[in-house]
């Protein structure tokens, strides 16, 4: 069965190429990123590859929530029905620390901005056939600092970068239980992959963009992944494994929701 599938951050590295491994099965595939330019590069690119003419892109830049929220209603007007989501936009280096709202960067566009846009599509999503949300977390998974994510305290990138993984993760399996009849999964694609992020950020990589990319495809369409939902998928051991202890523990996620659902209100 063919898939309408949202791929955030699909202009470049491991989401470009899941996006580019699902067209050339034929799914409709709708494609994000922050350059209208590139955007339409890419998506002119992957029809070329794929033959497939169904590809479609949406701009927003995730620093900025309120263009995530007005990226949303476009995409429900689109997109009455989704099958796949697939929250892969990410960030590390950045030019500004903060936002224009005072908030980390890595935890805006790597957490907040997918919790938004997920939430904003959830009536598209309730409506897909088999619906799933993939949401790419890391190896890297550090305590989360509801000051830090507040604004009112900072921390370093690597920190903050591995604080919004922890988030993510925390809240997938917190949106596993509260929507059960979508399949919620949080992995972490692999360490040190040959992408722009890794290379800008670490200056070395240690495993193909294409390891990325295979288990982002894997777990969007595979039959095999049908009641994996409320997982933490560890591509580094290319199994399903244990995630940090706090995306287990009740308490703290419910303080992070209720936090994030003050810093997103004003965008509902």
């Amino acid at each position: 069965m063919k898939k309408r599938i949202f791929i955030t951050g699909s202009t470049d590295g491991i989401g470009k190429l899941a996006a580019v491994k699902l067209a050339k099965d034929g799914h409709e595939i709708h494609l994000h990123g922050r350059n209208s330019e590139k955007l339409e590069k890419v998506v002119a690119e992957i029809k070329g590859l794929s033959n497939n003419e169904n590809i479609k892109g949406f701009v927003a830049d995730f620093s900025d929530l309120s263009a995530v929220k007005k990226m949303a209603e476009q995409i429900k007007a689109t997109l009455p029905e989704l099958d796949i989501l697939i929250n892969n936009a990410g960030v590390f280096k950045s030019p500004n620390a903060d936002n224009k709202a005072g908030l980390d960067m890595r935890l805006v566009v790597n957490y907040l901005a997918s919790y938004l846009l997920t939430n904003e599509l959830m009536p598209s999503i309730e409506k897909g056939t088999e619906s799933r949300i993939i949401n790419l977390s890391s190896a890297a998974q550090a305590d989360v600092s509801l000051e830090v994510l507040a604004g009112k305290e900072k921390s370093s990138m690597q920190e903050t970068y591995a604080q919004s993984k922890l988030a993510l993760t925390m809240w997938s399996f917190y949106l596993a239980k509260k929507r059960q009849n979508i399949n919620v999964i949080a992995v972490n694609p692999g360490s040190l992959l040959n992408t722009n992020m890794v290379k800008e950020a670490y200056g070395r990589f240690w495993s193909s963009a294409d390891k990325g990319a295979d288990i982002l495809y894997e777990l969007a369409v595979s039959d095999n992944h049908k009641g994996s939902t409320g997982k933490y998928f560890d591509n580094d051991r290319g199994a399903f494994g244990s995630a940090h202890s706090d995306a287990y523990d009740d308490a703290k996620i419910e303080q992070l929701i209720q936090l994030t659902e003050q810093l997103v209100s004003e965008y509902d």
